[in-house]
């Protein structure tokens, strides 16, 4: 399969792609309903998302048709990222900077290439161009029984908590990967 990678750090272009894809997977798919999953919810975190200075998303396309997305933002200083743990994280774990940590807020690939590796090429793709130090990311534990968060540990991402971050969304398990880039 020849896909092609595209980065994007302009949201407007491709935001249609992705809330489709995002509505497609998540609501279609997985059959995940109710508020939080709602395409109107999913474009307004978009839009919080991709508001913060070095956002970036890959898509991947295999010829026109688009397989699946990443998307990334930086933690800032004033980030509200940290704040829906359920337990303390050590002193000093959650200063950020804006260079610290990269936080991977989505990733999505549709159906006909679920399976294939283009999550991890997608992944790896995005976090490649990277200068952050660690890489954070937050998946539901119940998804795939268990079976994306064991995805995320074999990319080398280790769970540190837990957290809620908005009271309709499950609460999720908090992993983070460090450093960023393995070598």
């Amino acid at each position: 399969m020849s896909l092609e990678l595209r980065h994007h750090t302009d949201v407007e272009p491709v935001r249609q792609a992705i809330v489709d894809i995002h509505v497609e997977v998540r609501q279609r798919d997985l059959g995940l309903t109710g508020p939080f999953y709602s395409a109107e919810r999913f474009n307004e975190r978009l839009t919080g998302h991709s508001s913060v200075p070095g956002w970036e998303t890959v898509i991947a396309y295999d010829g026109t048709e688009p397989a699946g997305f990443a998307y990334a933002t930086p933690l800032g200083p004033s980030t509200r990222w940290w704040s829906a743990m359920t337990s303390p994280l050590p002193d000093g774990y959650t200063v950020e900077t804006g260079k610290r940590t990269l936080a991977l807020n989505e990733i999505v690939v549709r159906r006909p290439w679920r399976g294939t590796g283009v999550a991890h090429r997608i992944h790896e793709e995005l976090l490649a161009s990277r200068g952050e130090e660690r890489g954070t990311l937050l998946v539901n534990p119940k998804a795939g029984s268990g079976k994306v968060q064991a995805v995320y540990e074999r990319w080398g991402y280790e769970k540190i908590g837990e957290q809620q971050p908005f009271a309709d969304s499950p609460v999720f398990a908090s992993m983070m990967r460090e450093p960023l880039h393995r070598g």
